[in-house]
């Protein structure tokens, strides 16, 4: 197996306090793994490499910290409803403090404990100091990203990696990936012509890189430039597609072309053929989140779904008592709705609202009140037909959504309900603003044939009224 050495670690500046060589091989595999967005099938997938790395050696805290921060980032689960994870982050504690660590391994730990606890700023913080003395750290990298992604800080996301990228020589294994990373926090900035032309000099070096493709998708995307994303992605498509962990959201930016375009055909094509199966397979939060997110995208311009939401609803309704982030709770939500599970939407509203009278030190659960259930109410209200209060709880805070963390792509959806409900309205005035959230828009994203459709509605609607 290849990997880097105890020794070669050491080297590097980066030490791992165990006596296993194995142990150092396998946690540079999950680690690559990780960052890939690739499961190695030699090793049995990430799965297999993180149970091995613990046969390896038992008491590598390193190996504790990969293994549980992965569950964590992955926002499938929780210490609060998962004893399992929370016995799992009490035993990397306990460890850390029955031998001599290195200073960065135990704040990775302390990053952790934090993340665990729903304290997801200081966790980023501790990655961050970990990256001021370490900047080659690749695992605080990429939680610190994670992390910043997921509170919706996508200026900070960008900066962290523009901190550390010019200590990211090409000797460095796995550098290239770092464009990347790069790009992506470029392009949530606004960046565009910058990401574009990192993401293209990572791909240049490894053309299987995923997230560089992921990157130039939300380009594409965030200029309505279908031609070219929909050329790109077809173009690409046998160097990301096995990229497995990654692979169900490149379709998922590939079908939103088709959505943009108006051939919905053509994205329910790759929902059924792709999107949907990964779903089935791997269950994970991102895959969940964007077969919702696509069902009701299609949903809103007018498409029958058929019976694909009592599919997804079986995945997500298991999820409905998370409360992890807000976002994931959105499009559990909007399975729900889609599926007409009236207990399963209640249960979501009603444990979630309970849980927000004792919010503690999470800070998800402190955006509730004045947040979540706003927009989430507004789900419900759209859901009944009632646009008009729709509207009322979502445009008071539609520029804080951004909070609740994902893509400007992503977020999207929120601002199309938006529109959509304010078009629907019998008041004059929501349907007047209808018509300047879209010439915003159309501002920001020109020439394009959504936003075109949706203004011969407004169209339509004012010459009716």
């Amino acid at each position: 197996m290849r990997g880097p050495t105890f020794f070669a670690w050491q080297d590097a500046g980066l030490s791992l306090s165990t006596t296993s060589n194995e142990a150092c091989k396998l946690f540079d595999a999950a680690l690559t793994q990780y960052v890939t967005w690739a499961n190695d099938q030699s090793l049995g997938g990430l799965e297999g490499t993180l149970s091995k790395l613990h046969a390896a050696d038992p008491s590598f805290v390193m190996g504790e910290v990969i293994a549980n921060g992965l569950v964590l980032v992955g926002t499938g689960s929780s210490v609060r409803l998962d004893r399992k994870l929370d016995d799992a982050i009490k035993k990397m504690v306990s460890l850390s403090h029955s031998q001599p660590l290195a200073e960065r391994e135990k704040m990775h730990v302390s990053a952790l404990e934090f993340f665990a606890r729903g304290q997801l700023l200081r966790a980023c913080d501790t990655w961050e100091e970990i990256l001021q003395s370490n900047p080659t750290d690749l695992l605080a990298l990429k939680f610190a990203h994670d992390g910043y992604f997921y509170l919706g800080y996508q200026t900070q996301m960008r900066d962290s990696i523009a901190r550390v990228y010019p200590h990211w020589t090409p000797d460095i294994p796995l550098s290239s990936y770092i464009k990347g990373m790069y790009s992506f926090g470029l392009v949530e900035t606004n960046f565009f012509d910058r990401a574009e032309k990192l993401a293209y000099e990572a791909l240049a070096i490894n053309q299987r890189d995923a997230w560089s493709v992921h990157a130039l998708a939300h380009v594409n995307e965030m200029k309505a430039d279908l031609k070219s994303g929909l050329a790109f992605m077809k173009q690409t498509e046998n160097n990301w597609k096995d990229s497995d962990m990654l692979a169900c959201h490149n379709y998922w930016h590939w079908a939103l072309y088709f959505i943009e375009k108006g051939d919905y055909e053509a994205a329910l094509t790759i929902y059924d053929t792709h999107i949907a199966p990964s779903c089935r397979l791997s269950g994970t939060m991102l895959d969940v989140v964007d077969n919702c997110s696509m069902l009701y995208r299609l949903e809103l311009e007018g498409v029958k779904v058929g019976n694909r939401w009592k599919e997804v609803n079986q995945l997500t309704k298991k999820h409905a008592h998370d409360h992890i982030l807000i976002f994931n709770d959105a499009h559990i939500l909007m399975a729900s709705l889609g599926a007409q599970d009236q207990n399963t939407s209640s249960e979501l509203l009603t444990t979630l609202q309970d849980l927000a009278q004792t919010p503690k030190e999470d800070h998800e659960l402190s955006l509730v009140p004045k947040l979540g259930l706003p927009l989430l109410q507004a789900f419900v209200e759209f859901d009944k037909g009632h646009y008009d209060k729709a509207v009322e709880l979502l445009y008071p805070i539609r520029y804080q959504i951004v909070e609740i963390g994902g893509s400007n792509a992503q977020r999207d959806i929120f601002a199309q309900l938006l529109i959509q409900a304010a078009l629907n309205c019998k008041s004059k005035a929501n349907q007047r603003l209808a018509r300047c959230l879209l010439m915003e828009r159309d501002e920001l994203r020109p020439n394009s044939p959504l936003t075109e459709r949706l203004m011969r509605k407004t169209v339509a609607v004012h010459a009716l009224g």
